[in-house]
Parts: C-alpha cells; structure tokens; sequence
C-alpha cells in the first residue's frame, strides 16, 4: 500500500468497507481504493467482487490490484467522478435530456448482458452501483451480491437487491430465478431516470408489491401461471387494474414506453432480456 497516498477519506461507505480516494504514485493515475476489515475473516462478497471482476469489460469498474497485509483487504479500483444517484441529483432538467437517459441505458444493458452472457447475477443494481466518469461513461459495479447461476438453475435467497428495485418473484419468494431479476432492476432505473425519481419506492416488502401491483396491475394465474403458490403471496392483496406506463412515465415516447413495459413485465419469464433490449427500437437513433 505504500505506493498509494490517500488525497480524501471516505467517500462512500458499505456495511462492511469504506472507500478512499487516492493517487497512485506509480501509474500517476486517480484509483478508489475499499478498504476492508478482517475481523472475523475476510467478507464473502470481497471474494465475490475480485472473482466476477476478472472478466474485464468497458461497462464495469475496473479491479486495478488487490493488496492483503493479514489485517487488512484492500481493493484498488479505477477512479470514476460519481455514481447516477449523486449525478441525477445534482442535475434538476436531468430527466428532460432524453438522449443522455437513452445513452446511459444503453451502457447499463450493454454492462448487464455483459455479465449475464458469463452466466453471472450482479443481483444489486440501482443508481448508486451505477458509476460515472466525466466523459458519461457509465459502468456496473458493487458485485458484492453477485453470484453465478447454472442449468439448472439452483435456489438461490430471494432476499437481495434493494427493495425499491428488487422483481416481484423475489418479493413473493420465488427460489429459482436467473437473469431476469437484474432487468426488472434496470427497468426501474430506466423509469426513475426518465421522472427522476423513483418508480416504485417501498417502505416494506408488502408495501413494494401494492406500488408494484398498482401500476402494472395484481397477477393471476392466468397472467402469471403459478403465482398464487409462491411461498409470499398473499391472497388478500389489493386487486389492482394495470395503468397506461404512458401516463406514469410521460417523459419516455412511444418505443421508450414500450422497451419499459418489456423490461418491466410481471412474469419473469416473459421479460424481455438485456440482449434483446439492446436491440429494441429504443435505440435506433441513438449516437455515442
């Protein structure tokens, strides 16, 4: 670690690390450095990163050097300026600047299927995994969450992503589930980024499928075969019709609504995915 001076401590914190900003006096280069504590061992979702970041692309971060003193992990990271909460934040007409959103989209669905053509699960998408340099290059990171899948699929917990983002099959606690979960996830950056503000911004898991539902509509067997036997639902939820998307996100045009329904779509199964996506109509005039 000597070759790194810390210019500016703290400047996003998890549950179990605490990110620096830093120079690197061999390169000359900016680097983010995550410093991670070995109290009780070395964190499962340290592994995770180093492991789902050793397939380098140009929508994820960059694992720059991995440095282990015995006490401490360190994860040395390219330095990027902000993340998309913080820019989105910071910028009021954020959502009337409709090429940057498709811009932006488009490299989070180019990260995505990245990930997923590695049969790989990031499982935590939202704007602040979302990072951004000054160039508006954008790129996936935080894997701390990720996990590979197979075929079979195996059970994995339903109890990830952040709840405003996380697809409704983890909320009713379907076991099984693969690549879908991250799109639905993006769906909701997609529309947060397009009304600047959150689509579906529950306060408790029961509370996120009545936003859910009132939007996009209750399921039923026959629109979601199977769902009243998942572990989590509950007969009683409200019975809700499905709104005009264009109504709730006014902002997006036509194929915009449409790639946001596809994204968006209640049985997992008939999601639309990030490899498809990419190829929506959405993007056709879209320029880098």
């Amino acid at each position: 670690m000597d070759r790194y001076v810390i210019t500016e401590k703290k400047i996003g914190e998890g549950t179990d690390d605490v990110f620096y900003k830093a120079h690197d006096l061999v390169t000359n280069e900016t680097v983010a450095i995550k410093k991670i504590q070995d109290d009780d061992g070395i964190p499962t979702q340290a592994f995770r990163q180093i492991a789902m970041l050793e397939i380098p692309h140009r929508n994820m971060v960059r694992l720059k050097n991995v440095v282990y003193n015995g006490e401490m992990l360190y994860l040395v990271f390219e330095h990027m300026d902000l993340d998309l909460k913080t820019y989105m934040d910071s910028c009021p007409d954020f959502a009337k600047d409709q090429h940057l959103i498709k811009r932006f989209l488009y490299q989070i669905l180019v990260g995505v299927a990245h990930i997923h053509s590695h049969w790989l699960l990031h499982r935590d998408l939202k704007p602040q995994n979302l990072l951004i340099d000054h160039t508006n290059a954008l790129k996936l990171a935080n894997f701390g969450l990720a996990r590979r899948f197979d075929i079979p699929v195996r059970a994995f917990t339903p109890q990830v992503s952040t709840l405003w983002y996380r697809a409704p099959e983890l909320l009713l606690g379907l076991p099984f589930y693969t690549t879908h979960v991250d799109v639905w996830s993006v769906g909701c950056i997609f529309a947060e980024m397009a009304n600047q503000k959150p689509l579906f911004p529950g306060v408790t898991e029961i509370d996120e499928l009545h936003k859910i539902f009132s939007i996009l509509g209750s399921p039923t067997e026959e629109t979601w075969p199977g769902v009243p036997q998942l572990a989590d639902f509950k007969s009683n939820l409200a019975k809700c019709p499905a709104k005009d998307l264009a109504t709730v996100v006014p902002g997006l045009d036509p194929a915009g609504i449409d790639l946001l329904s596809k994204m968006l779509h209640l049985e997992p199964h008939g999601r639309i995915t990030a490899r498809g996506a990419l190829d929506h109509d959405y993007f056709k005039d879209l320029e880098f």
